[in-house]
């Protein structure tokens, strides 16, 4: 019987030497007599542990990480003297069983069931993993049905803003239209966020069943999924996934035999930030500059072209199949209060652990750091948390209990996000990530609405004058008005935000913004 070696494809494990490790398994094996074959499979998403090797074995994968292709013998070897044998590993680099490793045994993962575990661009290893059997089932119902599923599972938008999923979809069901569209934003932007990526690198059918349910509840035949150029692997492997479900009768004019049609089609993005907005994304897909529109009218009754359309993020469209195979109540059991189901959180930063954990909501921010972070690479405390990407919150230590669900997030005036997490040391200078992040708006604003163009370089300036000590508690006072403007009269979230992440760090590091009485003798 022919044993199985997993060797990673996805892009993190490739700029660690993937490909290297991969090639140097290969020269092993083909002046060796030995009866395995490699698999180039996803991620796990134990980012700190790749390239990770798995070897199949009777009880489970063995595990092997981070290996480098210096290693590739002497792991051969203990392939050969001991898995072989059904003996324990006895390599330096030896996890064990992978289902083991307490990073991953400690996760619920219902999205990332599937991630690390296949080929993802094997059809046949989708479909024996349950893969296309929530699309089997949403076929057999009506529209209605499929839309009332989304909404008692309660299923909210993985993007940021936490909308209900279900209830856009029922926008778009009820809305009349000639023509209507599904739009996957993939444009993943935040700072410490892949999710999306692993979603599309290591499980890419389940992106597309999601939308093709997706097109089935709203009566849309056509999908784009609007992919941060980025991303080149993620294309790669989406453009051969949508080609092997075509041909498999997936996607098309008769989907699985039952008449619907439904197509989809990867357009890349525009490498700006804005362009995750759901509108300025619509007028970038539509070949313009990516500007953010006004609302009303909303993209459920007038998007892409005019016409109805669903925009999702990819982590709220991965959730569906689940969803529509399990049914609502298996989702909806998951997560606390109006947050249900789970959300994969991604560790990076100063940490030593960085990688995907996904868990349902409720749990703390400080059980998450404790349990996976392994602490800080530089092994000195952790002074702020950003959670939610460039536009969350810096939190200090002693804020860590929040649970980790919208409202709570919400209520702490900070923002859980598309669930990215970057952690800092005490080193930091918090005065320097206030600036970042008004700098941050100046480079990625459209431009469109003067409050967030403009007030973002002013806000620079004035970050740049508190730093120079130039009437320092005057400009703190310039700095909190200037906050409360773009709050109230920028057009979209990327102006209204920025000042949580400023108000934040000058709230709770404010010894980062005054001089210490020494430091005053001194200048």
């Amino acid at each position: 019987m022919t044993t199985k070696i997993f060797i990673p494809r996805e892009s993190t494990a490739i700029s660690l030497g993937a490909h290297e490790v991969a090639q140097a398994f290969t020269h092993y094996l083909s002046n060796h007599d030995i009866d395995l074959k490699i698999i180039r499979n996803g991620s796990r998403g134990l980012f700190w542990l790749e390239p990770m090797v798995e070897v199949e074995t009777t009880q489970g994968r063995m595990a092997y990480g981070p290996v480098t292709s210096a290693d590739v013998a002497s792991i051969m070897e203990d392939i050969s003297q001991n898995i072989l044998h059904e003996k324990p590993q006895s390599h330096a680099l030896a996890l064990g069983l992978t289902e083991n490793i307490a990073y991953l045994k400690k996760q619920t993962r219902l999205t990332f069931a599937r991630a690390g575990i296949t080929d993802p661009v094997s059809l046949d290893e989708y479909l024996a993993l349950d893969g296309f059997k929530g699309l089997q089932k949403s076929l057999a119902l009506s529209t209605q049905e499929i839309v009332t599923a989304v909404v008692d599972s309660g299923l909210r938008g993985r993007g940021g803003a936490a909308f209900p999923t279900g209830i856009k979809w029922q926008t778009v069901r009820d809305a009349t239209a000639d023509k209507k569209y599904i739009v996957c934003n993939a444009d993943e932007g935040d700072s410490g966020t892949f999710a999306d990526k692993l979603v599309m690198e290591c499980d890419p059918f389940m992106l597309i069943e999601g939308m093709i349910i997706a097109g089935l509840a709203v009566g849309a035949d056509q999908g784009y999924i609007y992919l941060r150029s980025e991303y080149p692997i993620a294309d790669e492997i989406l453009q051969q996934a949508i080609e092997i479900a075509s041909a498999a009768g997936y996607l098309g004019n008769n989907i699985c035999g039952s008449g619907k049609t439904f197509n989809l089609e990867v357009r890349l993005g525009a490498e700006a930030y804005i362009c995750g907005e759901e509108t300025a994304l619509l007028e970038s897909l539509e070949g313009k500059r990516g500007m953010v529109r006004f609302k009303p009218p909303l993209p459920a009754l007038e998007g892409l072209f005019a016409k109805p359309t669903i925009v999702n993020n990819v982590l709220s469209l991965a959730a569906i199949p689940f969803i529509m195979s399990e049914g609502s109540q298996a989702y909806q059991q998951y997560g606390t209060n109006r947050s249900r189901g789970t959300l994969p959180f991604q560790l990076a930063g100063n940490v030593k652990q960085g990688g995907l954990i996904e868990l349902p909501f409720g749990s703390s921010l400080k059980d998450l750091i404790d349990n996976f972070s392994g602490g800080t690479a530089s092994n000195r405390p952790i002074k702020a948390i950003q959670v939610g990407g460039p536009l969350g919150a810096y939190l200090p230590s002693h804020k860590l209990d929040i649970p980790l669900d919208y409202e709570a997030f919400s209520k702490a005036s900070a923002v859980l996000g598309h669930g990215g997490i970057v952690v800092f040391d005490d080193s930091v200078d918090m005065l320097e990530q206030a600036r970042f992040s008004m700098e941050f708006c100046v480079v990625e604003s459209c431009g469109k609405c003067t409050p967030c163009r403009i007030g973002s370089t002013r806000g620079v300036e004035v970050i740049d004058r508190i730093k120079n000590d130039e009437r320092r508690a005057e400009n703190m006072i310039l700095l909190n008005d200037l906050c409360d403007t773009m709050i109230d009269g920028s057009l979209c979230a990327m102006g209204s935000m920025t000042p949580i992440p400023v108000r934040s760090a000058f709230t709770d590091f404010p010894q980062d913004f005054f001089l210490t009485t020494q430091e005053s003798n001194h200048d």
